[in-house]
């Protein structure tokens, strides 16, 4: 495993560029396959959080002078690509799917996959197919309908539904040799501006202050970690936006959380006095939402020289479905990751896709920063789900799969080293550790979840 995952991880260096990275400091502690899956997850998790380590680490050189050791426990990260479903308040469990969620087979004897955990998304697939909200009419209703009409008809109204593909058929669509053509992990220079030298201080991101315009999982997973190493989080939402509380509690660690309501003056005022203080912006909202409203790119690096923006997107910039709303599940089942062509498709034992996208995400973020105290700039990093599943489909080619499976995921009493438990305003919570171990600035979260909206639009003094 451990040399499965050094190959990993030289394909996300390869892929930004970074031929000196301390790989001499880093130690990755192996494990058989946690999961009941053949795809080679657990050696791409080690390598993604130890990307981020090494990220981390080349930061706090940059500070400090001394380069410090750092640890990653292949199976602890294997598991943390399923961070939400060992979050325990008050001792029960929180995950959970809305039924409409799943597949269907339709009248072809193709398979689709509906995606409707926000309620929106649901209400939006039930007014499509004209049935009340029960799995069973909805299932009866599809079979009138072809695989190729539901994908349109769902793309065309923005909701979430997709054919289920194999990996040769997906790697056939235009979408993903779209896709395939861009790097893993985007980093481009789109402004000027002098090297910000990183100050002598405690953490590698110390008085970093990072804006996370996210939901669910894999924006927030980014602005999680950058919080791991000492950033100032700032998460920024609005009260008409949903959400789901498990994915707020598990991805909040570390985060302060406001409300800005940006079709309101002072709400777009508000943000902008956020992004004029700010270091790094995440934006994980649908393909063109923030930059219609002002808040692209090219627009933040002008106002605020120095910024590193971050967008996170289901399919990419790039191809037919650049704008096409999607999650983890939808993606995985249209690229070909839960269905070999016989039987009947199912989703993956974790998200790899949201968790990888996540951890992948902050690593570039922390390049970028190196970038910009060492050559000054402005910069964009750009990663999408469906990269990181043709990543994966790539690195399955390349490593092979899996000589063996775990029956199942490892239950939580099977775990209680990894865990740690934190008093909240939502409970008594037991929660995944941070997996990265870095010998002089350990990894951790100085704030615990908190609802959403609970802090002043404001930079904490």
């Amino acid at each position: 495993m451990r040399e499965r995952t050094q190959r990993a991880l030289r394909s996300i260096l390869d892929s930004t560029g970074w031929h000196n990275a301390p790989l001499s400091a880093l130690r990755i502690a192996p494990s058989p396959n946690m999961l009941p899956t053949s795809l080679p997850i657990g050696a791409l998790a080690g390598a993604a959080l130890s990307a981020t380590g090494l990220a981390a680490a080349a930061l706090w050189q940059l500070r400090s002078g001394k380069l410090q050791q750092i640890r990653v426990d292949t199976r602890a990260a294997t598991l943390a690509m399923t961070s939400a479903t060992y979050l325990r308040v008050n001792g029960e469990a929180v995950k959970s799917w809305d039924p409409i969620t799943g597949y269907y087979r339709v009248s072809n004897g193709e398979w689709v996959y509906l995606h409707g955990n926000f309620a929106h998304l649901r209400d939006g697939l039930l007014k499509l197919f004209d049935v009340p909200n029960d799995p069973e009419a909805l299932r009866a209703a599809l079979t009138t309908w072809s695989a190729a009409a539901i994908e349109d008809a769902a793309g065309q109204r923005g909701l979430c539904g997709v054919i289920v593909r194999t990996a040769a058929a997906w790697e056939a669509h235009a979408q993903a040799r779209a896709t395939a053509a861009l790097p893993l992990i985007e980093i481009s220079r789109i402004g000027d501006a002098p090297p910000q030298p990183m100050a002598i201080a405690a953490r590698p991101l110390s008085d970093i202050r990072v804006l996370d315009l996210s939901r669910v999982i894999a924006g927030p997973m980014t602005a999680r970690t950058l919080a791991e190493h000492g950033a100032t989080v700032m998460q920024v939402g609005a009260p008409h936006l949903p959400s789901i509380e498990s994915l707020v509690i598990d991805t909040g660690f570390g985060k302060h959380s406001c409300a800005v309501d940006l079709d309101t003056g002072s709400g777009v005022n508000a943000l902008h006095g956020l992004i004029d203080d700010a270091d790094i912006f995440l934006n994980a909202y649908r393909p063109g939402a923030l930059e219609r409203r002002g808040f692209s790119p090219e627009a933040l690096s002008e106002r605020r020289p120095g910024i590193i923006y971050v967008t996170i997107s289901a399919f990419s910039r790039a191809g037919p479905w650049a704008q096409r709303r999607g999650y983890d599940t939808l993606v995985a089942a249209a690229s070909g990751l839960t269905w070999s062509g016989a039987g009947d498709p199912a989703r993956l034992p974790c998200q790899p896709l949201d968790y990888l996208t996540g951890y992948l995400g902050a690593y570039g973020a922390m390049l970028a920063l190196q970038r910009r105290a060492q050559q000054g700039g402005s910069w964009h990093v750009q990663l999408s789900l469906e990269r990181t599943s043709a990543w994966l489909r790539e690195m399955t080619g390349t490593l092979g799969r899996e000589d063996a499976m775990a029956s199942f995921v490892p239950p939580a009493a099977e775990i209680t080293d990894l865990y740690a438990e934190s008093p909240s305003r939502f409970g008594t919570l037991r929660h995944l550790k941070p997996v990265v171990q870095m010998s002089e600035t350990p990894a951790r979260w100085d704030r615990q979840p908190v609802p959403l909206g609970s802090d002043p639009a404001l930079w904490p003094a």
